[in-house]
């Protein structure tokens, strides 16, 4: 600092004293001052501020003002790895986004003659601009964004969404109104010929005062026509726009790059190709032929043109694309790198086959349907997704249908690629580009339009096999049909029999091509052995069976059994060892179950479940002391053959617990591997606190880890999951007890696969193992460039399967992709929601609903035709036709004769009735009219015909020609060509034996009259001939008296005037039958159905007699008319329903889910969701309807937060069969009264016609069995403790819990949406009683060990 000048020439400098900051005052000596040198000081520190300028105060504003900074308290270093539920977004001043325009400018056509062209430019006209609301035009929104809503949701809901936002519209959905609305005059084709005659183009956009200046445009040659055919069923629909218009930019390119406006003056005017409509009786030619030369505008017309012949010649053929694509990709593989040259990321070895295409087809944005076996390289499709999503700045989606599968590929994937995970529990990193999540969250997101799903380009469906799951496949069927139009899918599949079939619904469901791609190749072959007394009988081979090595089997198994000693060794030479080869396999889905524990034999198919199918605890072969040796000898002779590690399923988790103890003296490590379990077990367990170290599965787990021996199952804590897997994937476990989720869960293949026994229990019953499950296992054999051959491996014990079993098993085709859609009432409340969404359109979409849905468009060309067909009429003689009442009187009446005439005019009752003189009622000649008549004569036998005498309607003339009377004669007397004479008794046969009565007249008894006899008294037809008691329609309770000789005998015309004369005043009195006999007094009918079947069918019978059309002379045509003509409207009404909503497999249940919502009010009458509808629509992991019951019966308002928590837990615990918990009187209440609400709910749906039943409801959707376990958690009490209260696994109990969490936060977002802040509380302290130690332990494939 520079000396300062003071009075009397004393000289002193001021400085800093050290750190402190004071100002000392330092007098400087006189004799420096000649020094100047000296007189600088040797130190000056810097000031304590500096000097402020302009820059330095906008630096320090900046910095502290603008600059985002962490808060140093809740980020220090010391509270590194906390995290917080940081509200960042409700923070944030700025909005996201931009908000959705209310209104927009849009031009208004005008006729030509109404336009006015002052003010505008050059005398141009130029169309006006109005505005108009957004909702006018565009009444859907756009295909890559929502249905329209306020952009005023919390901005913390973009990922997870909110039941405020409505979802995005589903791609392929077909709706006209959804599309912009074109101007009348823009649609028409007017502004087109406009451009074309010269007129002016539209230059100005809309609110602009000036536009393009295009220049003057010359006129070009056309050919227009104009087709008023409007009505055509066919007619052009929105998404053919494109085709079947000329756009403006193709208008002008070529006339701009040809400069048209110079024309070739040597040039003639030609016509284009015109657009050729089905309707060419209503066309009408508008020629506009201009004497200018040709120019490249008529190429383009032309070319348009073409393709619209082109498109009306195919006729249907758009309606009957296949939408799955597959093969004709041969030549992609070998020109991958040339149509591929800037891949988006670049993997260490040569792809495959299948690989490429998928590639290949994924740079062309395409959706791809990948179906291979397990470890084939599906997952390379699955990262080049997400490559080409951090390339392009989008978004890619994984879904997988375990929650391990998600957790293992965020470990995978997290070192590539920028990588979020959301599952039920956790939530990492959601704003990462690329996002692993459970196919639950993703359907949860797209029904409440997360706004992520915005920038979303790839989903990828893991595991889609899985759609098979009886309860969880319905959401992978949900999202696939509610994904957008701008998202791509991607399938990864084991490879199914109907893989083309589920592209294609997936195809026609989206509207856009599915690429099928994949390989039956396994990367590992697989051999296929038998395991018996020691020794291995190959029994398969490149998918060839080997019926040498299951006769050696065998051969081996009866020596065995029929020596008094034990230990057989007949071993066929070269099946007993395993050698290599290429071995054939499958794949399939399985489903989990459990091993068989009945004492008895039980059949299947050829074979009998005891020693391979049944594992029994009794004596002999199947002890635990047999089974143990049995699996010591087989760890012995696979170690010996280099064939570990192995991986041994059984489908039970005692089973493995108990196959893993068994075997406790066996140590397969070495001292380094023993070391390295001991480091890696120390490390995941020090988590844990020091109680939960020492749990007896722990503790028991690491002993069997310690010599090479793991267990997996669902009953094993998740960390202790974790750890087995990841020390399998090592290669320090040689041998693996596992169920079958291992297969399905876990990526870890290994060297051999074992089959503890091919029977399992699906839930239901035990069965055998089917082809795709054993596919699933079997594919776990081989590692890819570890192995040349993978070793499955079948154990018999108590007896050798069958050769036609093991190949249906082993070969046989895996289980189809079936769809197991069903309707839930979450989906109803959700799509409700939305106006233009309907629970119809889901229906239709499902995969159930597919092959109907297919058939739609030929369905309805057929009903066009059908329609176009023209009517037939029926012109009556008797004035207004009336025969269509009578053929539906006909027709009923027909439906009854079948049972009437079988039960009763056959009947011994009747038969008593049916004499001569018995008023009856007969079918006619065409069977479709019934005739007055009496019995003449009565067969002695039952298969003998009746003689009877008919009143027959009016005809134009009557002969008795040979040829007429054979024209007239029905089916019974077509017979009988030159008529039928009776002899007398003593030359007649057996068959011509007439019972004689003695009549009025006497006569020797001989019948004379020719059958069938016609003729003519008062004033009426009649027709004496043959009756069948079949042909009896109805016995009247009149009777005549008659004149047998003179009608049969002497066939004399007063005998038949006379009678004639009596049947007709029988139809006096006004009706046209006499009554018939009382079925109950006269026929002693006693059956109550046949009673009122008779009545109304005498009923009918009396009622067609009294039609007009009865006895009429074209009856006949006419009912053949009305039987054309109904048959057509049937038609007609079955294709009609076919294409309604009606004809949906599930419409009736989804009628009947509605009514229920309507009368508990989740809905009004009009479907609109009223409060508790919306509730109800948070309940994604209990039964819906109970949850929300719940909540509005207010069950949980008396309930402490554990208590509450403790009896949330019966809706989300899945096992039935527990032990009974001990409860508090106030817990024993509140389960009571939960309880009794599912039956009441039960009920409700029982009486509306849905298949369920109160009692199995109720017990399938509330299970009690963990509520004293979660009480006592809830409580404090350690996890030791709480796992001696029960019988559930430990494993079942975390996860029960870890669900319940989830749920709690259901109920807490419940509560705010009812106003409840008493239950929002009490959700918040309950979810942070049960979130501590070892059930929140954090996942080792997140943190890392």
């Amino acid at each position: 600092m520079k000396p300062i000048q003071a009075a009397n020439g004393f000289s002193f400098r001021v400085g800093f004293s050290g750190y402190s900051g004071h100002l000392r005052v330092e007098p400087l000596y006189t004799e420096e001052r000649d020094n100047p040198i000296k007189s600088l000081p040797d130190f000056v520190l810097p000031p304590a501020f500096p000097t402020e300028t302009p820059e330095s105060i906008e630096e320090h504003i900046k910095e502290k003002y603008l600059l985002p900074r962490l808060d140093e308290d809740a980020f220090s270093p010391e509270k590194a790895g906390k995290q917080w539920d940081f509200d960042w977004f409700a923070r944030a001043k700025i909005p996201l986004e931009p908000s959705m325009p209310r209104a927009i400018m849009v031009p208004v056509w005008e006729l030509p003659f109404r336009r006015c062209k002052e003010g505008s430019t050059e005398g141009k006209w130029e169309p006006n601009s109005t505005q108009v609301d957004v909702s006018d035009i565009i009444v859907g929104g756009e295909t890559r964004g929502s249905f329209p809503r306020a952009s005023n949701g919390a901005a913390n809901d973009i990922v997870r969404g909110s039941i405020n936002n409505r979802p995005f519209r589903p791609g392929g959905l077909e709706d006209q109104s959804l599309e912009r609305i074109f101007p009348y005059g823009a649609s028409n084709g007017e502004w087109v010929r406009e451009v074309l005659n010269g007129g002016p183009a539209q230059t100005i956009p809309p609110g602009f005062k000036q536009g393009l200046k295009l220049g003057d445009l010359m006129s070009h040659p056309c050919s227009w026509n104009v087709y008023k055919d409007q009505s055509a069923p066919d007619g052009t629909s929105v998404g053919n726009l494109s085709e079947l218009s000329v756009q403006f930019d193709d208008l002008f390119k070529k006339a701009w790059e040809e400069d048209v406006v110079e024309l070739d003056k040597d040039g003639h005017s030609t016509e284009s190709d015109s657009v050729k409509s089905e309707a060419e009786a209503n066309q009408v030619d508008v020629l506009n032929t201009l004497d200018t030369g040709s120019s490249a505008l008529d190429e383009i017309l032309s070319v348009e043109a073409e393709k619209v012949d082109n498109g009306r010649d195919k006729g249907g053929q758009q309606q009957k694309e296949a939408w799955a694509v597959s093969g004709g990709s041969e030549w992609i593989a070998d020109q991958f790198y040339e149509l591929v040259p800037d891949m988006a990321i670049e993997f260490p070895f040569e792809l495959d086959t299948f690989q490429k295409e998928a590639i290949y087809y994924l740079e062309k944005g395409e959706s791809v349907f990948v179906a291979a076996h397990t470890s084939a390289g599906k997952t390379v499709v699955a990262e080049y997704a997400f490559a080409l999503a951090s390339k392009h700045c989008t978004r890619a989606v994984y879904t997988a249908p375990i929650k391990t599968i998600s957790n293992q590929k965020y470990r995978d994937f997290c070192g590539k690629f920028d990588v979020g995970l959301l599952t039920g529990d956790v939530s990492l990193r959601p704003e990462a580009s690329c996002l692993i999540m459970t196919t639950e969250i993703l359907r949860s997101m797209l029904y409440r339009g997360a706004d992520i799903i915005r920038d979303i380009e790839w989903v990828i469906f893991d595991e889609v096999h899985y759609v098979n799951d009886v309860e969880r496949g319905v959401v992978w069927e949900e999202v696939i049909i509610m994904l957008p139009r701008h998202i791509n899918i991607i399938l990864l599949s084991a490879t199914v029999p109907n893989t083309i079939e589920f592209a294609d619904w997936i195809g026609r469901t989206k509207q856009k091509k599915i690429r099928v791609t994949g390989t039956t190749k396994r990367p590992v072959p697989l051999e296929h052995c038998l395991f018996y007394s020691g020794e291995l009988y190959k029994i398969c081979e490149r998918e060839d069976f080997i019926p040498q090595g299951l006769k050696a089997a065998k051969d081996a198994y009866k020596k065995k059994n029929s020596s008094a000693t034990s230990g057989g060794t007949g071993s066929y030479s070269g099946s007993s060892t395993v050698q290599d080869g290429a071995r054939g396999q499958k794949r399939e889905p399985f489903n989990r179950g459990k091993q068989n524990k009945h004492s008895g034999p039980q059949t299947f198919g050829n074979y009998t479940g005891t020693g391979w199918g049944n594992q029994s605890n009794g004596g002999g072969q199947n002890s635990w002391g047999s089974r143990r040796t049995t699996w010591l000898m087989l760890i012995d002779k696979l170690s010996k053959k280099s064939l570990l590690p192995v991986v041994i399923f059984g489908f039970s988790k005692n089973q493995c617990d108990k196959s893993a103890d068994s075997i406790s003296g066996t140590d397969l490590t070495s001292s380094s591997e023993k070391s390295e379990i001991r480091v890696f077990c120390d490390k995941a367990f020090s988590r844990l606190k020091g109680s939960d170290r020492n749990l007896p599965q722990v503790v028991r787990v690491q002993n069997l880890l310690y010599r090479g021996i793991g267990v997996h199952h669902a009953g094993l804590l998740p960390i202790v999951k974790e750890v087995v897997e990841m020390l399998f994937c090592r290669g320090v476990i040689k041998v693996l007890f596992s169920t079958e989720t291992f297969a399905m869960g876990v990526n870890a293949p290994a060297r051999t696969v074992v089959f503890d026994t091919l029977r399992k229990f699906d839930g239901k019953e035990f069965r055998p193992v089917l082809p795709g499950e054993y596919t699933q296992m079997a594919g776990r054999a081989g590692r890819r460039g570890l192995d040349k051959i993978g070793t499955v491996i079948v154990m018999c014990r108590d007896e050798i399967p069958e050769e036609s079993d093991l190949k249906h098993v082993i070969t046989g085709t895996p289980t189809k992709l079936e769809s197991q859609f069903r309707l839930t009432y979450i989906m109803i409340l959700h799509l409700l929601r939305v106006e233009e969404l309907k629970v119809e359109d889901m229906l239709k979409r499902s995969f159930a609903e597919f092959h109907a849905q297919k058939k739609l468009p030929e369905q309805q060309q057929l009903l066009l035709r059908k329609l176009a067909q023209p009517k037939k009429t029926i012109e009556c003689i008797k004035g207004e036709p009336a025969i269509e009442e009578y053929y539906e009187m006909h027709t009923e009446a027909e439906e009854h004769s079948e049972q009437i005439i079988k039960a009763v005019m056959q009947s011994s009752v009747a038969k008593q009735y049916l004499t001569p003189g018995r008023v009856v009622v007969v079918k006619s000649q065409s069977a479709q009219d019934h005739l007055l008549g009496v019995v003449l004569k009565s067969p002695p036998a039952n298969n003998k015909p009746y003689i009877v005498l008919l009143l027959k309607p009016d005809v134009p003339s009557m002969t008795q020609s040979p040829s007429d009377r054979s024209n007239l004669q029905d089916k019974k007397g077509a017979d009988f060509h030159q008529g039928y004479v009776l002899l007398p008794k003593s030359k007649r046969g057996l068959e011509e034996d007439y019972r004689i009565s003695a009549g009025p007249r006497k006569g020797s008894g001989i019948i004379n009259i020719t059958l069938p006899h016609r003729g003519a008294a008062a004033g009426v037809t009649f027709e004496v001939r043959e009756a069948e008691n079949t042909e009896f329609l109805c016995i009247c309770n009149s009777k005549i008296k008659l004149d047998l000789p003179g009608l049969l005998e002497f066939v004399s015309n007063p005998a038949f005037s006379h009678t004639v004369q009596q049947l007709l005043k029988l139809k006096s009195n006004g009706n046209k039958y006499p009554p018939a006999l009382d079925p109950l007094k006269d026929l002693k009918l006693k059956d109550m159905d046949l009673i009122k079947a008779y009545d109304k069918w005498t009923h009918l019978l009396q009622k067609m007699s009294e039609n007009k059309c009865h006895e009429c002379i074209k009856l006949e045509e006419h009912i053949k008319l009305a039987k054309e003509i109904k048959k057509h409207k049937e038609e007609v009404n079955a294709l009609q329903f076919e294409l309604s909503n009606e004809a949906l497999q599930q419409m009736p249940e989804f009628q009947g889910r509605i009514d229920i919502l309507k009368e508990i009010g989740y809905i009004d009458e009009d479907l609109v969701v009223q409060i508790k509808g919306r509730v109800a629509c948070e309940m994604n992991s209990g039964e819906e309807l109970i949850c929300t019951e719940c909540l509005f019966e207010n069950q949980l308002d008396d309930l402490e937060p554990e208590e509450a928590v403790a009896l949330m837990s019966a809706f989300v615990f899945q096992q039935k069969n527990t032990s009974e918990p001990s409860l508090t009187s106030k817990l024993s209440q509140a389960k009571q009264r939960l309880y009794d609400t599912a039956i009441r709910l039960g009920n409700l749906q029982a009486e509306f016609k849905l298949p369920i039943t109160p009692e199995e409801y109720a017990q399938e959707n509330l299970k009690f069995g963990l509520v004293e376990v979660v009480y006592e958690w809830a409580k404090g009490t350690p996890f030791a403790d709480i796992c001696e209260l029960t019988d559930v696994p430990e494993g079942l109990i975390v996860r029960t819990i870890v669900r319940l969490d989830e749920t709690c936060r259901e109920f807490k977002t419940a509560a705010a949406i009812m106003g409840n802040s008493s239950l929002y509380k009490k959700m918040e302290s309950g979810s942070n009683a049960i979130k501590r130690d070892i059930v929140f332990a954090a996942s080792l494939y997140i943190t890392g060990v």
